[in-house]
C-alpha cells in the first residue's frame, strides 16, 4: 500500500524523527505539512521548516512548511485549516513535537515544567482536537503520538517526574482518544523506540556523540509509522507500539541497517516495559547496553 496523495500533518517535522516520517511518506508521493517552530537556522540544531520542505519535495512529495508553535491555539487552528485548504483534506496527524528536561523535582523550575506540559500533553491534545473534523472525512484516518506505553513503574517517574508526566500525558491522549474516536473510524496509536534514536536531542541533551553512536537512526520510526498508516483505521487503534517489535510482526527481518554504529551495544530508551520481547527474539545479536536505566 502507498501514501500517495495522502496528506500528513507532522508537528516538530523540521528535523529528526518528524522529518524522517515525512521523508518516508514523501517517497510514496504524499503531501507533508511541516508544522514546526524553526523558521530561522539555529546555531546548535540542524534544519528549518524550509530545508525540511526542500528535502521532502526532493524525496518525491509535496511539502507545506508552516511556522507552528503547538502552544498557540490560533496558530494550530490556522495551520490545520491552511493544510486542508492547500491539499483538500487531512489523512494523518503525527504528534511528534516534544520538550525534554531530565531533572529531579527540586531542580525543575516551574517554567520548564509548564513548557513540557504545554508542548507535550496540551499540544498533542490541541492538535488532535482541531484535526478531528477533517480526519472524519478521510478514507483511512490516523493519529499517531510519539509517546511511550503506559507502563506505570516507579522507575520511569522517580528520576525526572516532570518530563515523565508530560510524556505520559501524550499517551493518556492515545488511551482516551482511541476510545472516543473509534465510532468515527479514526485510529489513534502510540509509537515508541526501544533504543535511543540518533537525534539532536540525544546529542545535545542526553549523551553526546557517544550515545548517538549507540543509537538507531530515525528511519526505524519512519518505517514503523509508515506501516501503522497502512493499517485499517476502523480496527487498528489504541495500540502502544515498540518500533522493532511492531516491525518484526510486519515481516521486517533485520534491524542492523538502523544502527548508527553496529560495533556499539545499543542504548535502551526510557519507558520501555520490562516485558517487551527481547532483542534476541527479533534476531538482534548484540544485547542492549545496561548502563541507562
Amino acid at each position: 500500500m502507498s501514501l500517495k496523495g495522502k496528506t500528513l500533518f507532522i508537528t516538530g517535522a523540521s528535523r529528526g524523527i518528524g522529518l524522517a516520517i515525512g521523508l518516508r511518506a514523501a517517497s510514496d508521493g504524499a503531501n507533508v505539512v511541516v508544522a514546526a517552530k524553526t523558521a530561522e537556522p539555529h546555531p546548535k540544531l540542524p534544519g528549518t521548516i524550509y530545508t525540511a520542505a526542500e528535502e521532502i519535495e526532493a524525496a518525491g512529495g509535496r511539502a507545506l512548511p508552516l511556522v507552528v508553535d503547538v502552544r498557540d491555539e490560533e496558530a494550530v487552528k490556522g495551520a490545520i485549516e491552511t493544510a486542508v485548504a492547500t491539499f483538500g483534506g487531512l489523512d494523518v496527524v503525527v504528534n511528534n513535537a516534544s520538550a525534554i528536561s531530565l531533572t529531579p523535582t527540586p531542580q525543575t523550575d516551574m517554567k520548564r515544567f509548564d513548557l513540557m506540559h504545554q508542548i507535550n500533553t496540551r499540544g498533542t491534545y490541541m492538535v488532535s482536537k482541531y484535526a478531528i473534523p477533517h480526519l472524519e472525512k478521510a478514507e483511512n484516518p490516523h493519529i499517531l503520538m510519539l509517546s511511550p506505553p503506559l507502563d506505570m513503574s516507579e522507575k520511569w517517574f522517580a528520576p525526572h517526574l516532570a518530563y515523565s508526566l508530560a510524556k505520559y500525558g501524550m499517551s493518556l491522549c492515545v488511551l482516551g482518544l482511541a476510545g472516543e474516536l473509534r465510532p468515527k473510524g479514526i485510529a489513534v496509536n502510540a509509537l515508541w523506540p526501544r533504543t535511543t534514536i540518533a537525534t539532536s536531542a540525544v546529542r545535545n541533551l542526553l549523551g553526546g556523540d557517544a550515545l548517538v553512536q549507540a543509537s538507531r537512526t530515525p528511519e526505524i520510526l519512519a518505517d514503523a509509522a509508515h506501516a501503522v498508516f497502512q493499517k485499517p483505521s476502523k480496527s487498528f487503534s489504541g495500540h502502544f507500539l515498540i518500533d522493532d517489535v511492531f516491525l518484526s510482526g510486519e515481516g521486517v527481518p533485520d534491524f542492523e541497517r538502523y544502527r548508527v554504529d553496529p560495533s556499539k551495544p545499543l542504548a535502551p530508551d526510557f519507558f520501555v516495559p520490562d516485558d517487551t520481547p527481547p532483542l534476541s527474539s527479533l534476531g538482534e545479536a548484540d544485547p542492549l547496553h545496561s548502563g541507562r536505566e
